[in-house]
Parts: structure tokens; sequence; C-alpha cells
């Protein structure tokens, strides 16, 4: 791990760190710097750290993306895991909030994300899904728009927050330690946290905005990771092989199921869209299904 002279210089200590892994995506980085920028939370309660995967750009290029704007460490282990936990090792806060490089806060996020740790131990936000036209929407996109970033439910179903909005105490980060590499590393902090006896907590209006998967290789290529990490948690467990290949063969069925949230779903505004989302729903839990069992077959008996 690498740090520019200027990530030397830490100043004053801030109230919050925000740690925002990158990857060789200055145009995203830079929309994510401009909308921390314009955070309500005054300016000298927070700083922002870069954790630099390593980018092919070049640690000049992403420096000049960031225009002074954030502090920039650069992590040469692989995944935005670890690339976290580079930010993380910087950081001087007494909180950490974190999000991604391809992310918009919101610009009460910073605020809102404070208010709700005054109510839960560590707090998953709000995440809103973008698209590039909302009048002629991808496949891929409506799709995302019905089922991609349900974070409310993520927090109050299933115990964990995405990592593109997700606040805590350092000290508690400290306890708990970082994200994991191999894993679906927001699910598997999360219950790491929540099983170290600390309570998760929703705040819808600490809002961060993502943009949608455009295309069926972008997602593709999303859910081939998702189904690799989520496995290096599922096998793990006690009969978890055989609990991966009964969810691997329910995924297609599990498409009816999910049938009605797309008719019913507001973020689609014709019967083309939910058309192209309900497509596009059928192909990708058909496709998940054989990736998955193929995964399982990879990995041996």
């Amino acid at each position: 791990m690498s740090q520019t002279p200027a990530a030397l210089d830490h100043g004053s200590r801030p109230r919050v760190s925000v740690v925002v892994p990158h990857y060789n995506d200055l145009v995203g980085l830079d929309r994510c710097l401009s909308a921390l920028q314009a955070q309500t939370l005054p300016a000298g309660e927070f700083e922002i750290i870069v954790a630099d995967n390593a980018s092919p750009v070049g640690e000049a290029a992403v420096a000049e993306a960031i225009g002074g704007r954030a502090r920039l460490v650069v992590v040469t282990e692989r995944g935005a895991g670890p690339a976290r936990n580079g930010g993380v090792a910087l950081a001087g806060g007494e909180i950490l909030a974190f999000t991604d490089s391809d992310c918009i806060p919101s610009p009460q996020w910073l605020s809102e994300g404070l208010a709700a740790l005054g109510r839960s131990d560590f707090v998953g936000g709000g995440m809103e899904v973008l698209v590039g036209d909302a009048a002629n929407v991808t496949g891929a996109e409506a799709f995302e728009l019905v089922f991609a970033f349900d974070n409310q439910a993520y927090v109050e179903r299933k115990g964990f927050t995405v990592t593109a909005n997700l606040f805590c105490p350092a000290a508690l980060f400290r306890q708990v330690g970082g994200f994991r590499v191999g894993v679906s590393e927001d699910l598997e902090w999360s219950h790491r946290a929540r099983d170290a006896g600390f309570a998760i907590g929703y705040a819808p209006r600490a809002l961060v905005a993502h943009p949608a998967r455009r295309t069926w290789a972008e997602l593709t290529g999303k859910w081939r990771r998702l189904n690799h990490e989520t496995f290096g948690i599922v096998a793990a467990r006690p009969r978890g092989r055989l609990t991966w290949l009964v969810r691997s063969l329910l995924l297609p069925l599990s498409a009816l199921a999910h049938t009605p949230r797309v008719l019913t779903s507001p973020r689609l505004r014709s019967a083309r869209q939910k058309t192209a989302a309900l497509v596009t729903l059928y192909r990708l839990r058909i496709w998940r299904a054989a990736d998955a069992l193929s995964l399982l077959a990879r990995t041996g008996a």
C-alpha cells in the first residue's frame, strides 16, 4: 500500500472520514467527489479519502482527477474490500462513511447518516437507481430499477447493508475487523458485526444514487462476481454445498414469485419497460442458475 505525500498530512482531526474505493473510473470519481463537496455537513467536519486500487491509468492521473478534493492512498492488493481497508487505515475521523466512486451521494447524505447512528450501532442508507434516459431504458436498466440496491430490504430483512452506503463508528470497525476478500463483503462484514452484538439500522434519507447496469454483459458481470462471493460464504457453512445446489436449482422458479413485483413497480413507466424487465428477469435467473451450478462443479463434489 502506498500513499501520496498529501495523504500524510492529517491536519486537524475530522468528525467523519468518507472512504471511496476507486478503480479506473475517473469520470465517476469526479462526479462522486463533486457530490461530496456539496454536502450540508460543514466541510471542516469531514475528510474524503480515495483508496485507489492501482488503476491502470496511474496514480498521477487519479491525483489529477481528485484535484485536491480528497486525500489519496494507493492500495495494490486487488479488490474493493482491501481498498476500503486501506482507506480506513488512513482515516482520522471517529465515524467512517463508505460509498463507491461510481455513486452520487445526496447533499444530506452525511448529516442524515450521522443522525441515524444515534439510533443504531451501524447504518445502511437509502439507495436510488439512476438510468441514462428514463424514456428509453434498456432491459438491464428496467430490471435494475425494480431489483437493484433495495437497501431497506437488505437492512430490515437480511441484516446487512451495501458498502456503497455504510456508516459506522471507527471503534466499531476496529472491533469487527476489516472487509474480507473472496466473499460478498457487505453481507459478510455486516453479519460479523451483528454476531458481535451490534445492531444495524436503516436511514432512508441518507440517500446515495448508483447508475444502473445498461447492458446484458454488465449485468452478468455483476452477478458472476456476486455468485462467486456468495458461494464463498454459503459453502463454508455446514451442508453449505447442498444448500447451494438446492438454491441454484430453484432460481429459475423464483422468477415466477417476482413477476408481480415487476408488473406493479411504480418505477417502470410503460408496458414496454415492464416487458423488458420481465424478459431480463427470467433470462437472468436461468443464467444465474447455470453459472451457480458450474461454480459448484468446478470446486469439486
